[in-house]
């Protein structure tokens, strides 16, 4: 395991905050000013990109077009989907940010920059497992998921009205509470498989509301914040 220098946390950020239909440049102005804040005060980041829109249209389209995509071909239109997006967030932190995109999160990571950007891998590999696989790599110790989620449920709130919210849970019942297997297209607050990984680093998860920025600040600065906490 590479040890940096400098302490990272790692940074999922949901491609609905960069996609959710139009590129949301609000959001990465606010994104771009929060980490730029944060990295004169000494905190590093590894940034990854999630698909988004892009990737779903892209999806959508070879579907209705020809009907019978393979697995991997879904994959791969949603791995590069990420990869554009981490172009892009690389350009906006030109000056922060290490000069190659990381597409393999267990090597290139030097930790040489306050800002790593990576992006999908490879068919299989979820952008919540590249991201735990670049936490084990750096041996950062938290990882923060940005999506379009408050908290964490105990079930899903747009089914079921008795869903209530969780603010602190263990790997072990966490991981009762979603799929056992992930899939290209599962709706999950994390990746199963990345949540196996996770529990066996001791990893630190905080999944909360990108939209939000404000409460990724708090937690940034150990303050209490609206949000789920897995441990």
């Amino acid at each position: 395991m590479l040890r940096s220098k400098r302490e990272y946390v790692v940074v999922s950020v949901g491609g609905s905050l960069i996609v959710p239909d139009q590129i949301d440049t609000a959001f990465l102005k606010s994104f771009r000013e929060l980490l730029q804040r944060k990295v004169k005060t000494g905190t590093s980041f590894f940034i990854i990109t999630g698909g988004g829109k892009t990737a779903r249209r892209y999806q959508q389209a070879a579907e209705e077009v020809r009907g019978d995509l393979s697995r991997e071909d879904v994959d791969w239109l949603g791995i590069h989907s990420t990869r554009l997006n981490a172009h892009l967030m690389r350009a906006l932190f030109f000056e922060e940010a290490q000069a190659r995109i990381v597409k393999n999160p267990t090597r290139g990571n030097r930790g040489n920059s306050p800002i790593i950007v990576g992006a999908g891998w490879k068919p299989g590999w979820s952008t919540d497992y590249c991201a735990v696989m670049a936490a084990k790599k750096l041996g950062a110790h938290k990882l923060v998921n940005l999506s379009n989620i408050d908290y964490v449920y105990t079930a899903d709130p747009r089914k079921n009205p008795d869903a209530t919210k969780i603010e602190k849970i263990q790997w072990p019942e966490f991981r009762e509470l979603i799929p056992k297997d992930w899939d290209p297209g599962l709706s999950s607050p994390f990746d199963p498989v990345a949540a196996r990984e996770a529990e066996a680093l001791g990893l630190e998860v905080a999944i909360m509301n990108g939209g939000k920025l404000d409460q990724f600040e708090k937690y940034l600065n150990n303050e209490p914040f609206a949000g789920t906490i897995i441990s």
